[in-house]
């Protein structure tokens, strides 16, 4: 096919008499020598000028050209081809015409380009002929330029590890379509900053999302029948079973790449739709943040301060999956590590590697359980101990009995609010005497996504934010709110980068009383809050009044769980509000 389409290129010249026979043999003998392009070979030798090359494909063999000069590119078609790909065979696609992709390419004929693009779009081809200096300086404008952050796919080396860590393999380096679409998905996510790529199974396609700043985004989804193929190449980087497709399982991946090493947790989940995939980006060389730089406010700050400064009891930060509670506990570690004190952690997984700091990694497979490591951490002579989670009984009373025999212990809790830490370990089975004696304070958070700096704009309250502010703060909102409108930096959302809203329940003598007496988690939050406790949301509500956030943030982050709305919008909350309100009445 390729060679036919080089012989049309030829009866064209000679149609148009611009070569002469004798002349276009020695340009395809050279052709086939050196592997360039016939209409590369005219220009260097000086025969033909590239526009003249660019009419003559345009009048006789009816193929467009594009000049770029006030075009104007929709990202998500450029989005549609991995910049690899767009690299390697320099192309940029420019328009799309339902089913058909139009696509500038500096070799129009170049079939194998064109079965390849066709492949992991699922659309078909209309090729346009464009300069080849047009069409890098756009590749470049919209890709990147080759040897920047975005390495290339041979530059890269993906390696697989077993979950136990002791066994890496190094994977090939060829340069097929599905290797390079995968490298570019992930290479985009980690250059965009994602926490997780989901790959699903939809239909006749496989849908692809991101999840940025906490929030899933969709990307364009290649045809199902090349998602198989980017599913199977995911497991082998893993090191899966690619033929087991009825159980779940789980695997990691070590990239490397130029600037920068990402792990991943790779984990596959068999569906009614075929297979989904879901891999966790953990940067390797991520820099912990200090204490100051997670977005307390001052006196939050010296609450917390205050907290780590004691040498032994229980610190616990609490809150859903996602909320940054890894983040601050290894905050908190880097803040408490010194030379004259010995950190043990244990957690599930090992994010993040400390400095300084000796992490174990709970096995199931080998018993090695988080009461099992907590038994031998605590004759390695530890001065503060952080524990991943505490799961069950066992791993409460252990950690429980490590702060009260002058242990500073850190760890995690899966619950709405800060009071409701307490309850939670009296659900599993630990004595009040024990959660009195050893709890020194809980810090509830969550993450909520900041206003795009770029595109934020003052805007007059909506009604059912008005309603909202009365509702739960008790006073008029502000005259003005800030909202972004949504711009090419935070892709249309109006937001760009998070930030955490917390509360800290800080343990006194009578909140001790009350857990001691069976007080409910209601019956402690109130206490605290009179107490001076600043919740959740009245947290959100500072940010929401400082233009850091908006009201949907703080609704979405904090009241589908805490106040049960069975929603998580605004419109929910507030009809809930008036519910609860007619109810009362």
């Amino acid at each position: 096919m390729k060679e036919f389409s080089r012989r049309r290129l030829e009866t064209a010249l000679l149609k148009r008499e611009l070569v002469d026979r004798g002349t276009l043999e020695k340009i395809v003998a050279q052709q086939k020598n050196s592997g360039k392009r016939i209409a590369k070979l005219l220009v260097e030798k000086g025969l033909l000028s590239e526009e003249e090359i660019l009419v003559l494909m345009e009048e006789e063999l009816n193929i467009p050209r594009v000049d770029f000069d006030g075009c104007s590119i929709d990202p998500s078609i450029t989005g549609m081809i991995p910049s690899e790909l767009a690299k390697r065979y320099l192309v940029m696609p420019v328009e799309r015409r339902g089913e058909v992709l139009v696509l500038a390419m500096v070799d129009p004929f170049d079939l194998t380009a064109i079965d390849d693009i066709s492949m992991i779009t699922g659309l078909k081809m209309q090729p346009a002929a464009a300069r080849e200096s047009a069409i890098r300086h756009m590749i470049a404008q919209f890709y990147g330029l080759p040897g920047s952050s975005s390495a290339r796919a041979g530059e890269e080396e993906a390696v697989s590890e077993s979950e136990a860590g002791g066994y890496v393999e190094a994977q090939g380096q060829e340069e097929t379509p599905v290797v390079m679409m995968v490298n570019a998905l992930i290479e985009r996510a980690v250059e965009e900053g994602a926490s997780d790529i989901h790959l699903e199974p939809d239909g006749d396609k496989l849908r692809l999302r991101l999840r940025m700043d906490g929030v899933l985004r969709d990307l364009t989804s290649p045809p199902l029948q090349l998602g198989i193929k980017i599913i199977s190449r995911v497991k082998i980087m893993a090191n899966l079973d690619i033929a087991e497709k009825r159980l779940p399982q789980d695997g990691h991946i070590q990239w490397r790449g130029r600037k920068r090493g990402i792990s991943m947790r790779v984990s596959t989940l068999p569906t009614v739709s075929g297979e989904k995939i879901v891999i966790r980006l953990l940067e390797r060389d991520k820099i912990i943040l200090p204490l100051e730089k997670l977005g307390f406010t001052s006196d939050h700050y010296n609450v917390l301060r205050s907290l780590l400064l004691n040498r032994h009891g229980l610190i616990l930060v609490t809150g859903p999956t996602g909320c940054g509670k890894t983040t601050t506990l290894y905050s908190a570690l880097h803040y408490l590590n010194r030379p004259e004190v010995n950190i043990i952690t244990v957690e599930d997984p090992v994010e993040y590697r400390l400095q300084g700091i000796n992490q174990v990694q709970v096995n199931r497979r080998i018993n090695r359980t988080f009461a099992g490591a907590l038994r031998s951490i605590l004759r390695q002579d530890p001065n503060i101990i952080m524990v991943g989670e505490i799961r069950d009984l066992e791993t409460a009373k252990i950690t429980a009995q490590a702060a009260l025999t002058g242990h500073l212990v850190l760890s995690t809790l899966h619950t709405n609010h800060a009071a409701g830490a307490v309850t939670r370990m009296i659900d599993m089975g630990l004595e009040e005497y024990l959660i009195t004696a050893s709890l020194l304070g809980v810090i509830a958070q969550r993450l909520v996504r900041k206003v795009c700096p770029h595109c934020c704009e003052e805007y007059v309250p909506n009604a059912d934010e008005k309603s909202f502010f009365q509702h739960f703060f008790g006073k008029e909102a502000p005259p003005f709110l800030v909202r972004g409108r949504g711009c090419r930096y935070c892709s249309g959302t109006g937001y760009r980068g998070r930030t955490s809203i917390q509360e800290i329940l800080v343990l006194n003598r009578e909140l001790r009383q009350l857990i001691l007496e069976g007080g409910t988690a209601e019956i402690l939050r109130q206490k605290a809050v009179a107490g001076g406790m600043r919740s959740l949301i009245m947290d959100g509500r500072r940010e929401v009044e400082e233009g850091i956030t908006t009201v949907d943030e703080i609704v979405r982050a904090t009241f589908s769980s805490i106040f049960e709305t069975g929603g998580s919008t605004l419109d929910e909350t507030v009809a809930y509000l008036s519910r609860r309100n007619s109810q009362r009445s």
